[in-house]
């Protein structure tokens, strides 16, 4: 159980926090910092549209695959070495990318780079309890604000740094950041290399053994199913929305590029508040039938009424993300140990992102089969709709080990 003793954040915990705030700036800057520059790729490397849309389907993959991996990873090299390999992981990926002589190395640089990335997303939310119990909720809202900066400044600086450095450059430059983020966990590694933790290890404990059957556990499907949905309207908003825009409400290329940047924006002190209200409200149902409450009021003046308050709607979609937060810190909160905490978010993120890389497949092929936009926006209607059930068994406060124990 997380202890209730608040210490400061700085207690003997100051290269934790600042390792968690290097990952975190780390985690998503392989991910934005291609696909701005593809057109000065292209220009050394020849890629067709299979290609890119390849690299752009990629990171929900890799990061399913690893959310199944990293619980094996930290049983055999603890939360810190399993850190220390997504970074390395990460770090060379940005470098083979940026050497990259023809596609085929620059698809095996991305794998590796969002694999390591795919870890630290499994891994973060465990460490966050580690070494901040008494904090989960700040630390949680930090680091998702963090990440959330980590997309955008790449999405920014790439292009200009293409233009005057080469788009090389562009690409390798971010390795400098993820090798400064290995630092603090060199340190933590080598000051408990030989204190295992008996929350990550296999056997340490019945909770230890029984937790490896996580899919049995009605409390994980719920959080699985609830980020499932939240990815997936993450995703296929990603994809699709300023396509949606540009056809139903008439908007320019240019103003449908500004108001897709506009729910990033809106989730940002969504990502801020999410964590701090799930520590405090007695019932967190509530505030998951919020953010899909956003989400189906966006996606219907999306079909209703999609030229009128247009930028309403889709602010209301961006207040939707706040369902990811909370299923960040619901990991952490519904656990009772760090082997817990591993399993259940290898388990959650591991069926979200897989189901992710399907969502905008499937908007795109039901917008083909119907020729517009109406059974896409009622598909992405239903999507959100379901993360209601989750709430249901989500409202009680009830924990991953317990059940498995029953």
């Amino acid at each position: 159980m997380l202890e209730s003793r608040r210490l400061p954040l700085w207690a003997g915990r100051t290269t934790a926090l600042l390792g968690i705030v290097l990952v975190a700036f780390s985690l998503r800057q392989a991910v934005a910092a291609l696909s701005p520059i593809v057109g000065d790729v292209q220009a050394d490397i020849p890629l067709s549209g299979i290609d890119i849309g390849l690299l752009g389907t990629l990171p929900p993959i890799l990061f399913a695959i690893s959310g199944l991996l990293a619980p094996r990873a930290a049983r055999l090299t603890g939360l810190d070495g399993g850190m220390l390999l997504a970074l390395v992981l990460i770090t060379a990926g940005h470098l083979v990318r940026a050497s990259a002589p023809g596609f085929g190395v620059l698809l095996a640089g991305s794998v590796v780079s969002f694999a390591g990335t795919g870890i630290g997303n499994v891994l973060l939310p465990s460490l966050v309890r580690r070494y901040f119990p008494d904090r989960v909720a700040l630390l949680t809202a930090v680091y998702a604000c963090i990440v959330g900066v980590s997309t955008a400044v790449p999405a920014a600086l790439a292009a200009p740094a293409a233009e005057r450095f080469g788009w090389r450059v562009s690409l390798g430059l971010w390795s400098a950041t993820s090798i400064v983020a290995l630092i603090p966990w060199l340190v933590l590694l080598v000051r408990t290399r030989r204190q295992p933790d008996p929350g990550t290890v296999a056997g340490a404990s019945p909770a230890a053994s029984a937790i490896s059957r996580v899919w049995r556990s009605r409390t994980a499907v719920s959080i699985a199913i609830l980020f499932s949905a939240s990815v997936v309207c993450t995703y296929a908003g990603f994809a699709w929305l300023p396509q949606i825009l540009i056809d139903r409400a008439g908007s320019t290329p240019t103003a449908a590029g500004l108001l897709l940047a506009l729910t990033g924006l809106v989730s940002v002190p969504m990502a801020l508040v999410a964590p701090l209200l799930v520590a405090r409200l007695r019932s967190v149902g509530w505030l998951i039938a919020a953010g899909v409450a956003s989400f189906a009021v966006g996606y219907l003046g999306l079909l209703l009424a999609p030229t009128t308050l247009t930028a309403v709607w889709v602010v209301f979609v961006g207040c939707g993300s706040i369902l990811f937060p909370v299923c960040l810190v619901l990991i952490n909160t519904r656990t009772r140990t760090h082997g817990g905490t591993v399993a259940l978010s290898g388990f959650a993120q591991g069926v979200a992102y897989a189901l992710g890389a399907l969502g905008p497949l499937l908007v795109g092929v039901l917008h083909d089969v119907s020729g517009g936009w109406t059974v896409p926006l009622l598909l992405l209607l239903g999507v959100a709709l379901v993360a209601l059930v989750p709430a249901v068994t989500l409202a009680r406060p009830t924990h991953v080990e317990d059940e498995l124990l029953r």
